[in-house]
Order: structure tokens, then sequence, then C-alpha cells
């Protein structure tokens, strides 16, 4: 592979993003045009790095010619290649979806949508690639900033959600600044391979220490860990919808996927610190997966029961790192996987929802099943691997965090595991029975409609996603085999 297209993974949106003003002022087709061509490109990209990766081990990428520690650099292994394939696979098929939905915007507000998404694809991109925590920090300040900004897009109810983001969302990118400031300090260098290797004399010290829990606390929060999760409701059921689906499929992973990155592979010698950090975060992750449940069964609106839901769902993949062996590993990167592409389709259903009634309560969906028949397809399969029903990529990514529980009789988290599954059926079975079992004489629809019930490019993306939930169930076996087993057995690093 021709590693001049590793840049290429973050550059194309990223200066696609400038450009958008220019291009909305001129044309709404040409502006959509261009932003699906940019996240294309950082797709293909993203694809060519993971497998040449794969095939001929970690590519590394030095800006201007300078090598590490002086310079900056890009670094794809099994573990980024996947999951910058996932965020660009995902950002590519929500912002087709988008095009549709925002077409009859004036040209400013499509301007300023699309390039807000851009900037979050290429943070989350930058956050993953980077081979520097520096770095790691401002491609995760870009990606948030576009985040308020794209939140606060959605009204004023968006904007106060999004005031509340910043907020909270400040005080976590401060505290993982000042724990790579604490590392600086004691290393005098920034780059992650050199960390773990300076780092090894350093491991009973009390500011390691502190830095990795600085750095912990950072990140809890901006993967909305219980009780860091304030901001996540309200930012999920009032953000423009096509900017939902995104941010809750990918958003929430990526300060997950650091965490293993920084714990599991550049502090790894840290034996007694971060076991102790990880129990904290575990049982953190068991009191998420607990009440976003029982709050997600509470709710009436169905963006809002998916906010709550995602609460819970992040908790799984914390639990995964918590357990800390190979099983929950897999599954905890199988979790981000499955989850990304199952959240990511659920809310574009509730976009859709919204686009042809106007009515996002649960109680509206009752009888869309006659209205909305594909859409409502989606949802099921969507609902079904939440709840973990084989053979959807669900049930798979919880069986490997089950077996990873297993292996270290930690039978709560089993327990906790089992039970979660039981609220999920609770309240998506509340939605499938609005949807097929239940008439409402004013409210269903008793004829299908005609024509389709969509336009095509929002139907296609929920398609595509709900094919995609039965794909990663049918086909784990060669992703856990091909893929995610030389991702989490070491990397690059």
């Amino acid at each position: 592979m021709n590693e001049q297209l590793i840049p290429l993974i973050v550059i194309a949106p990223l200066l696609t993003a400038l450009l958008t003003p220019l291009l909305s002022y001129f044309s709404s087709i040409l502006l959509r045009i261009f932003s699906v061509l940019s996240v294309a490109v950082s797709a293909y990209s993203a694809l060519q790095a993971l497998l040449a990766t794969l095939e001929n081990g970690p590519l590394r990428y030095f800006f201007g010619g300078w090598p590490p520690p002086i310079g900056i650099e890009y670094v794809i292994d099994p573990l980024s290649g996947i999951i910058a394939l996932l965020i660009s696979s995902i950002s590519l098929i929500v912002i087709v979806y988008a095009g549709s939905y925002l077409k009859n915007e004036n040209w400013l507000k499509q301007a300023t949508f699309f390039g807000l998404y851009l900037l979050i694809t290429a943070g989350l991109l930058g956050m993953v690639v980077t081979g520097d925590v520096f770095n790691l920090y401002v491609f995760l300040e870009i990606s948030s900033l576009a985040t308020y900004g794209i939140i606060a897009a959605g009204g004023y109810k968006g904007m106060v959600a999004s005031f509340k983001y910043l907020l909270l969302g400040t005080i976590g990118a401060s505290l993982y600044l000042l724990g790579i400031g604490y590392l600086y300090g004691l290393t005098g260098t920034l780059n992650m391979l050199d960390l773990q290797i300076l780092v090894q004399p350093l491991m009973d010290t009390p500011a390691l220490m502190i830095a990795l829990v600085l750095i912990a606390v950072g990140l809890a929060l901006k993967t909305a860990l219980f009780p860091l999760h304030g901001w996540l409701p309200d930012a999920y059921t009032y953000a423009p919808p096509p900017a939902t689906a995104f941010i809750s499929g990918v958003a929430t992973k990526v300060p997950a996927y650091v965490m293993l990155r920084l714990f599991y592979m550049i502090f790894a010698g840290a034996e007694g610190l971060v076991p102790q950090i990880m129990t904290v975060l575990g049982w953190l992750a068991v009191g998420g997966i607990i009440i976003g449940s029982i709050m997600a069964i509470a709710q009436t609106d169905l963006r809002r029961m998916l906010a709550y839901s995602s609460v819970a769902q992040v908790g799984y993949i914390v639990l995964g790192l918590a357990i800390g062996n190979i099983y929950a590993f897999i599954g905890a990167v199988l979790h981000i996987i499955s989850h990304a592409v199952m959240k990511s389709c659920l809310f574009l259903v509730a976009g859709g929802v919204q686009y042809k009634n106007k009515d996002v309560s649960i109680e509206g969906l009752i009888g869309m099943c006659k209205k909305m028949p594909l859409s409502m397809g989606a949802l099921v399969l969507a609902a079904l691997s939440m709840i973990g029903i084989p053979p959807m990529g669900g049930f798979f990514s919880k069986w490997y965090l089950v077996l990873g529980a297993i292996e270290k009789n930690m039978w709560i988290y089993v327990a906790v595991l089992v039970l979660s599954s039981l609220l999920n059926l609770i309240y998506f079975f509340r939605l499938i029975e609005n949807i097929y079992l239940r008439n409402d004489k004013e409210t269903n629809v008793t004829t299908a409609p005609k024509g389709l019930e969509l336009p095509l490019p929002m139907i296609i993306p929920i398609l595509v996603l709900g094919i995609g939930i039965v794909a990663i169930g049918l086909f784990n076996e060669q992703i856990v085999t091909q893929v995610l087993q030389f991702a989490v057995m070491g990397g690059g690093y």
C-alpha cells in the first residue's frame, strides 16, 4: 500500500469541511457530492490501510519526514485500522441520508451541518490513527467543538443540550490534557511508542498514578460512562437526526478505544494501578448498564429511550475493558462495531419517523408497520441485536463478554449481562408491540403507502445498516479470527 494514503484518512474530510460554505453557496448538490466523496476517500483509505496492516504489519507515516519523538506520526495497526474503517463507513452511510433529509434547508444551514459533520468525522479519525497523545487531544477538541455546534443546530432545546455538553465535555478534555501534561513532565515525550518504553521505570510513582487517573476520568466523561453521562440524553434527543445517528454510533466509542489503547498497550506495565482503575470503571459500567436500561424503560420519546439505551451499551464496552482478558477485549471491540451499526440504524429510523410524521413518541409508532414497512423491519433487526438474539451481531459481542467474565470468575458481571438483556427485551418489545401488534383506529394505517415510504437516499442507508447487523452476526467468526484477534493482541505498539 502507498503510505501516502494514510493521512488522507483524516485530511480528506478536514479540507472539505473548510470548503463547505463556498460549495453550499453555489450549489447544494455540489456540497453533498463533495461531502460524500471526501468521506468515501477516507473509507477507501482506511480499508486499504487495514488490509495492508493485516498482511504486512503496522504502517507508519511521519509528517514532514520527521520521525518521532521530534515529529508527529500516524500509525495504522489492526485495531486502529478496524476502528477507522468503522468510523468512516458509518459516516459515509449517514451523510448520504443527511443530504436528502436536509435538502429543503437554506444554503447556510446545509453548509453549517455538513461542515461540522465533516469536522467531527476528521476529529474522530484523527484520534484513532494518531501515534501522539497530545495530537490525540487536538483531534478530541476538533470533534468535540464541532459536536457542540451540530447539537446546537437542533433548535432551542438543542442549544441547551449543547451548552450542558460543552460544560461537561470541557471538564473531560481538560482532565485528559492535565494527565498528558504529567506524562510529558515525567518522560519528556508525547509519542505513544516512546511512552511505552520510558514509563516502565516509573510505574509505581505517584505522578504516573495521578496522570492515569486524570486520563481515565476525562475519557470516561467523554464516553458518557455512568454517572458521567448527564450530557448524553438531551444531546441525542435534540440534535438533528442525522447528526444523532452518527454521534451515537461512533463518537462515544472512540474514547473507549483510546482507553483500550492507552491502558492495555501503552501502560500495560502498571500492573497494580491499571487493574485498580479498571475495577472502578467496571463497577461504574455495571451501574450504567442497569440504570441506563431502567431509564430507557421509563421513556415515552423514542429518541430519549434510545439515548438511555446508549448509556447502558457504553457500559458493555467498558465492562469488557474492566474484565481485561482476550475474550473480553474481543467482546468489547466487537460490541463497538455492532453497537455502531445497530444504534445508527435505530436513530436513522427515528429520524425517518420524525421526517414522515413529526411524532417521535413511542405511542406514535402504533401501526407504523403499514406506513413504513422497510424502516420498521430494519428497526426490528436492530432491536433483536440490541437484546442479544442470535444470529444478530449484538449476541456475539455479549457472548464474548460473558466468556471473558466466566474465565475470570466474575459471576456478578455475568449476572448483569444476562439481566441487561432481559431489560433490553422489555423496552424493545414495547416498540415491536406498538409497531406490529397494537391496533389504534385513530393512528393505525390499514394500507401500505403508495411509492417509497422515504426518499431513496434515506431508505437505502437504513437498509444497508439493517443488513449490516445480520452480516456482523453471520460472519462474526471471520471478523474475530481474521481481524479482531490480531487487533487486541498487541497491535503496533
